[in-house]
């Protein structure tokens, strides 16, 4: 009888088992001569016994440092594909990931003492109690089966500790591995709840034609929103949406397909009340001339090179009369040639209500501005509409001054993502939106930000629709002796920064190392929790909370009242250094979400971008909710010092090791190293990392102060507001 194959893995999956470098495995294949033999791949490439490697790692301590998402991935890739079970449909694992949620921690840790057999037909019930959850399954073709058991055991363990919406991550990534698809990206939550809240009220219907993972769906659904219909080309993103929607708003009626939207429209008669879109730009085959004499183009048949403005009519299509769409759009839309027919129409129509430039680097792709247009399909005998509103937020920065130049550095310098100041761009955005769509004929321009246009204005012969170059415009309404006053305040400002900046600066209480680097050994931040020397906190995911789920001292017995009043601290409040910003109703926080305590340690669950990665919380912190995609660590301070801990946590390379992902890098709070240092050595260092906070912060407030005194007196002398020394009027 042949013997079975034995499960192999590389040496960056051992990395990322262990918990430890590339470098680091490399050094153990050459330093210790018991380390597991090759046994496939090739010399460059070599494949090691994954039994072989766990049982040398155990012998080593390093056996539990995987996460739980690392396993699963894993997993995946070892029996996934090769599975004859239904472990090889990612389907079916997307309805067992929906089925597992909906249970209690209880019950998916009591998953890992079941034998292989058990273990599949427990699957199977779970996968069968969700039939129609998700597109393309529910027809009864597959079985999990025993040889499905690595796979299951991972996911219901990825399910208890990393929660559903993060394992559905996991199984996303592994599908869109082996398809062709590409520009595969979430839309950030920030951007999300923005263009829901830009529709106004709370619609009842909301569509997304283009839904990937289904991030605008879910902003419209934390707005109250009862039904749900999206469509997506690709398979795989359908189904992530599908459950995803599924997991984050249970008692919402969500409803998805998987089809070319323009060419298959899933739902040709359904009217809902907004549309919510951020189509995919530039797709020059888009069914341009199948679809020549289509009734939605109400507004001029769109170019072969105008993919965005057929995306645009067909939205304008699926509403109500007098429903919005919020679109995200590329800036070549609004000034492009080939779409002026089709602009204009918009325009005089009354359809197009707003279009909003947004900094570099507020979604993919991050090296361009995108515009968001606001449309309103017009009613039958109603108000005509004279003028349309343009917003410039795109020179917004992260410390709410308005450099464009800033703006470009940060997202060039940000692989992944960048820390924009989202809280004082929905401030500016949603402050001039309001104004107008409360009474358009009575908007007051904003000078460098907003700008009321007569619809006689736009339909010039190019209908540039760009916000920069019309709100430009505005900026010569300037007061003088405003801008004057301004300048002064700003400069007064800057003065005092660079001064408290240079005490700060001046501070030396640290000196060099002897001989050599010093090394100390560490312990995983999951060693410390188990040891009780810190408590690592998160917020539970939706569909596990009020079944003895809570992780927070708002569980039983916990403080409880008036939580969603609390804001909620979020990771883009740690990148900017602002307070929290976000809003506990909109996000869905609830009792089991723990409330961060002054001396608690927060972490980023997503790496990359600008900003530090970790927080120490004071007193602003205290009180609020911990956001999704945070990580608290809560030291016992008889052990731990808070700010040694910070400073360690957030270093780049313990970040980097701890990071996995390919679309996003999502940090495992429990692979983390941090020294093992007696307490008073621990104050030392924490006192140090202190100073550097200090330092940080100080250099961040001057260099927005200087920004800002830059902008005002360049605009000043450019907009004929202020001038030189000696100079005349």
């Amino acid at each position: 009888m042949p013997q079975q194959p034995t499960a192999q893995v590389t040496a960056a999956e051992i990395s990322r088992i262990a918990g430890v470098t590339r470098a680091t495995v490399s050094n153990w294949r050459r330093r210790h001569d018991d380390f597991p033999d090759p046994s496939g791949g090739t010399e460059s490439s070599p494949l090691y016994d994954l039994e072989a490697v766990r049982a040398w790692l155990a012998e080593r301590g390093h056996a539990s440092a995987a996460s739980p998402a690392e396993e699963l991935r894993t997993m995946l890739r070892l029996h996934g594909r090769t599975g004859s079970g239904a472990a090889g449909d990612s389907a079916e694992l997307l309805l067992l990931v929906l089925a597992a949620a909906r249970r209690s921690p209880a019950e998916l840790a009591a998953t890992a003492g079941l034998s292989d057999a058990d273990l599949a037909s427990e699957a199977e019930r779970d996968r069968t109690a969700v039939p129609e959850a998700v597109p393309g399954t529910g027809d009864g073709a597959v079985r999990f089966t025993a040889k499905d058991a690595p796979v299951l055991r991972a996911l219901y363990a990825c399910v208890r500790e990393s929660g559903g919406q993060a394992t559905l991550g996991v199984l996303a990534e592994w599908e869109l591995e082996d398809s062709a698809a590409s520009g595969a990206y979430r839309t950030p939550e920030p951007l999300t709840d923005l263009l829901a809240e830009l529709v106004p009220g709370t619609p009842v219907r909301v569509l997304d034609p283009a839904c990937g993972s289904g991030s605008l769906l879910a902003a419209a659904a934390r707005r109250g929103t009862a039904e749900l219909y999206g469509q997506e080309l690709l398979p795989v993103q359908a189904r992530r949406s599908a459950v995803s929607l599924a997991l984050a708003a249970p008692a919402t009626e969500v409803t998805i397909r998987s089809a070319d939207s323009l060419r298959a429209d899933a739902f040709p008669d359904l009217l809902a009340d907004a549309v919510l879109c951020n189509p995919p730009y530039g797709i020059r085959d888009w069914g341009h001339d199948e679809l020549a004499y289509d009734p939605r183009w109400a507004y001029g048949v769109p170019a072969r090179a105008e993919s965005e403005l057929a995306w645009v009519q067909h939205a304008l299509a699926h509403l109500t009369p007098g429903g919005y769409a919020v679109m995200l759009l590329p800036p070549a839309t609004a000034g492009r040639a080939s779409g002026r027919r089709v602009r204009a129409e918009l325009v005089r129509s009354g359809a197009l209500r707003a279009v909003v430039a947004l900094p570099v680097g507020a979604s993919m792709p991050l090296h361009v501005g995108l515009q968001v247009w606001v449309l309103q399909r017009p009613e039958p005998g109603g108000a005509e509409r004279k003028s349309v509103l343009f917003v410039d937020a795109a020179e917004t920065s992260e410390g709410g001054g308005r450099s464009a130049a800033g703006a470009h550095g940060r997202a060039r310098s940000g692989t992944r993502s960048t820390a924009l100041d989202w809280a004082g761009i929905h401030s500016r955005v949603m402050g001039a939106w309001r104004a107008f769509a409360e009474n358009p004929d009575a908007f007051e321009d904003e000078p460098g930000l907003a700008r009321a246009v007569g619809v006689v204005d736009l339909l010039d012969d190019v209908v540039d629709l760009t916000p920069t170059r019309l709100v430009r415009a505005s900026r010569a309404e300037t007061d003088p002796a405003e801008l004057s006053a301004e300048v002064d305040t700003t400069r007064a400002a800057l003065v005092r920064a660079a001064k408290s900046l240079a005490r700060t600066a001046g501070y030396e209480g640290w000196g060099t190392a002897a001989a050599a680097t010093r090394q100390w050994r560490t312990a995983t931040a999951s060693d410390l929790a188990r040891g009780g020397a810190l408590t690592l906190l998160r917020t539970v995911p939706e569909a596990a909370r009020g079944r003895g789920g809570s992780e927070g001292p708002d569980g039983p017995g916990g403080p409880g009242g008036g939580l969603l009043e609390r804001p909620v601290l979020t990771g883009s409040d740690i990148a900017s250094g602002s307070g929290p910003t976000g809003d506990a109703v909109k996000l869905g926080r609830g009792d089991s979400t723990p409330v961060i305590s002054a001396g608690d340690v927060l972490v980023r669950g997503v790496a990359g971008g600008s900003g530090p990665m970790v927080r120490v919380a004071g007193e602003e912190e205290a009180g609020s909710l911990l956001g999704t995609q945070v990580h608290l660590f809560r030291p016992d301070p008889a052990r731990l010092d808070p700010w040694f801990l910070a400073g360690f946590l957030g270093a780049d390379d313990n970040i980097a090791s701890a990071s996995t992902g390919s679309t996003a890098l999502n940090v495992s709070p429990g692979r983390l190293r941090v020294p093992l240092l007696p307490l008073e050595e621990q104050r030392r260092y924490g006192e140090a990392f202190r100073r550097v906070h200090e330092l940080r912060q100080e250099a961040e407030r001057a260099t927005r102060l200087a920004e800002e005194t830059a902008r005002l007196l360049a605009g000043g002398l450019t907009g004929g507001q202020l001038l030189p020394s000696g100079s005349t009027t």
